[in-house]
């Protein structure tokens, strides 16, 4: 992997693991797109470390206060949130451990696009007509189960980890911000360990190293940068932008898919 490749595919992680429009469906695609050579597993370990980075780092503080709640104060607002998070991250561990060799099923351009317009549709509508009646502090019980097993969903590229947490989210009366926060909190333990599940299998792996590094900084600086992004874009407005972007991404792709 080229330099080049490295940066973009950098970009590209940080971007889409967090914007709710599937990183896995970007990184299948891109190679697609531009001819180039898939990028293995090891800068897929790249890509997950770095991103893994940006969202603990940004939620350092978040995180040393929920795990000493959780341990200390299990009843308390942030001890319950921990072990909601906890909770809500079986699902996704069990299946992507389970399902992770059969991946490669879903990796059709076109089914592809199809969940890119299928899960834009759905999010917008979710957001329309989604109450906003929970923070946060409110998740629940229920909603984290129901978020936790939407999760799974997420193995599918085009539907998106953050797409459908935030959308069944929001479909269960979760503010944007709240829903939001969850989706990101949620998503540093899955991140971390899809990485380091998948780096048990490059251990004795030749890496280049440059492209390697350069991977995995700019993966968790445009990730740093992306939640900020989106923390303070729904604080003001709603999910449209990104379903828009979702159907003529996944329009695109089909139209192409069938040119060729």
């Amino acid at each position: 992997m080229s330099i080049l490749q490295a940066l973009v595919y950098g970009v590209v992680q940080g971007l889409t693991e967090f914007l709710p429009v599937s990183s896995t469906a970007h990184l299948v695609l891109i190679p697609w797109l531009f001819g180039w050579q898939p990028m293995g597993t090891a800068f897929d370990v790249a890509l997950h470390l770095g991103t893994a980075a940006a969202v603990i780092l940004f939620f350092f503080k978040d995180w040393i206060r929920l795990v000493r709640a959780g341990f200390t104060k299990p009843s308390s607002t942030d001890g319950r949130l921990f072990w909601f998070l906890v909770l809500a991250t079986i699902p996704g561990g069990i299946a992507g451990v389970l399902l992770d060799q059969y991946m490669n099923v879903f990796d059709n351009p076109a089914l592809i696009g199809a969940m890119l317009i299928l899960m834009g549709v759905l999010l917008y509508l979710a957001d329309r007509f989604g109450r906003s009646e929970a923070a946060l502090e409110a998740v629940g019980l229920k909603r984290t189960v129901l978020v936790g097993l939407a999760q799974v969903l997420a193995i599918i590229p085009g539907v998106s980890r953050s797409g459908v947490t935030m959308t069944t989210g929001r479909a269960l009366g979760m503010t944007r911000d709240g829903i939001a926060r969850f989706t990101f909190l949620l998503s540093a333990p899955i991140i971390l360990l899809d990485g380091l599940y998948h780096a048990t299998k490059i251990l004795h792996d030749p890496i280049p190293a440059l492209p390697f590094a350069v991977s995995i900084v700019t993966a968790g600086v445009v990730g740093a940068l992306a939640i900020g992004f989106l923390l303070n874009f729904l604080r003001r407005k709603g999910f449209l932008a990104f379903a828009v972007y979702r159907f003529v991404l996944g329009a695109a792709v089909i139209a192409i898919y069938f040119a060729r």
